[in-house]
């Protein structure tokens, strides 16, 4: 299904689409260059307003919102499935997880950003030093589709919290989602937009890093990624990226196997496995391989995809993805691997039924790309110390989950990973005080937490003298011998 595009009276529309019967859903702009400077001219001014309320008061406008949201949960949850085609029970877990992030945000942001003393160590002992976390002004979101109000909500609800203004750019697959979220914000904080939504394609967020914003929050794939970064390098305007992954699920030789394959189907084939930190490679410890995968496989024989509500998976949301999927599957089988659940014939547009794989050659596009679709491979090892290293070999890094009774933790730190999860999956998302995203090709910058808030700051570091010290280098009326007299203190002071 392609997005249609028109034009009246010299202006661009398209169409969002529901990707399970290719319904209209709602019709939008395309937004020009031209234009989406202007809106993020608008929030300039906004953004001076928003920033100078203090925290109590941004406290209580996003409190409103929050409860605003939850008055009409069943609105946005029918829209994002609409406009994805995901399972209701999905998109309830999508929104609830986007009320409780709200709700940290909005607590929390003065706690983490207002003014601090710090020590301003031996030799400066006269001064008095603190520091401010301050508005960074005007903050551009680029969101996905995936989870169309939850992962965008990580920027945009933090950048708020701490002050901006936000002009947010939602997928052209989801626009309805993005504008529903700036309408209700709008309606507890009427004064000026302070949340502004601008609809399109890539030109629309090319338009965007190049339209004077402060910063710019990406979350997608690692080639369009690095297509913002370079439009941002222009103007040096700092980026937070947050791309794919090709998460790996290990499982010692001590895990509760019950609860391990649970999870490896689950985290593999939820949201028809469209998670950026859903689960896609398996590494069991061999002396429990069989018994693992004999529990995935009764588990995922039971899961069916369809357009009705309580189905177990939705189709697939950008019609693009269905070949690669595909070309994933076939990869996998030509090079050796064995399919144990479906196969190239669960591949059947706009749906994928659930494929288990096993035995998958490490140098298979299904161990080295994300395949994003609700596919899992499964590969045996001798050791836990070997699921490690191989878990490593990848140039994604974003999340991880550990099954072990007695080395999880261990085994976490040594994972090249910005998230684990340990006997459980994916349930770093879920925390909001602990900070989110990656390394490699999985981007950079973090979204959540204390460390989310910050990133939509800047430090500010102020010094004040307190009072005369005998000992004053930083002038050229100092004394004779100076510099002398405190390279001595220095010794004296740091020798040991």
């Amino acid at each position: 299904m392609s997005r249609a595009v028109s034009q009246q009276a010299d202006e661009q529309w398209f169409t969002s689409l529901d990707p399970r019967t290719a319904e209209v859903i709602g019709k939008h702009r395309v937004h020009s260059p031209i234009e989406v400077r202007a809106a993020a001219t608008r929030a300039r001014t906004a953004a001076q307003w928003w920033g100078g309320l203090d925290h109590a008061e941004r406290k209580r406008r996003l409190d409103a919102w929050r409860a605003l949201i939850l008055r009409r949960l069943d609105d946005i949850v029918e829209l994002v499935c609409a406009e994805t085609g995901k399972p209701l029970d999905d998109a309830r877990l999508e929104l609830v997880l986007v009320v409780d992030h709200l709700h940290w945000a909005a607590r929390n942001a003065e706690k983490v950003l207002r003014r601090r003393r710090v020590s301003p160590g031996k030799l400066m002992f006269n001064q008095a030093a603190t520091v401010e976390y301050l508005p960074m002004g005007v903050v551009g979101v680029i969101g996905p589709w995936n989870y169309p109000a939850f992962t965008p909500m990580g920027s945009i609800a933090y950048a708020l919290a701490a002050g901006n203004a936000v002009v947010f750019k939602p997928s052209e697959l989801t626009p309805g989602v993005g504008e529903w979220l700036a309408s209700t914000f709008a309606e507890v904080v009427p004064e000026h937009p302070v949340l502004t939504v601008v609809t399109g394609f890539g030109a629309t967020g090319a338009a965007l890093c190049r339209s004077g914003v402060d910063k710019v929050a990406f979350t997608g794939s690692t080639a369009t990624g690095k297509r913002v970064m370079a439009a941002c390098a222009e103007s040096l305007t700092p980026v937070l990226v947050e791309c794919g992954g090709k998460d790996p699920l290990i499982v010692d030789s001590d895990a509760d196997l019950e609860a391990a394959a649970e999870a490896a189907v689950w985290g593999a084939m939820s949201n028809a496995g469209q998670t950026c930190v859903g689960v896609e490679r398996v590494y069991v410890v061999d002396s429990v391989a069989d018994r693992f995968t004999e529990l995935v496989v009764r588990r995922a024989r039971k899961l069916k995809p369809g357009g009705q509500a309580t189905a177990h998976l939705g189709p697939i949301t950008m019609p693009e993805q269905v070949g690669i999927i595909r070309s994933h599957i076939a990869d996998a089988l030509d090079k050796g691997g064995r399919a144990l659940v479906g196969g190239l014939d669960s591949v059947r547009p706009p749906y994928v039924e659930p494929v288990v794989l096993a035995d998958v050659p490490e140098d298979s596009a299904a161990i080295t790309e994300e395949t994003f679709g609700p596919t899992l491979t499964i590969n045996r090892v001798s050791t836990v110390d070997e699921a490690v290293e191989l878990a490593n070999a990848t140039r994604y890094g974003l999340g991880a989950t550990v099954f072990s009774r007695s080395r999880g933790p261990e085994l976490a730190r040594r994972l090249r990973c910005g998230m684990v999860s340990v006997n459980g999956v994916v349930s770093f998302a879920g925390i909001a005080s602990l900070p989110f995203g990656g390394v490699g090709d999985s981007g950079f910058g973090r979204i959540h937490g204390a460390d989310g808030l910050r990133e939509f700051a800047r430090p500010q570091s102020v010094t004040r003298r307190r009072f005369w010290a005998p000992l004053q280098p930083n002038t050229f009326a100092r004394a004779n011998g100076t510099l002398r007299r405190l390279v001595r203190l220095t010794r004296l002071l740091y020798r040991r």
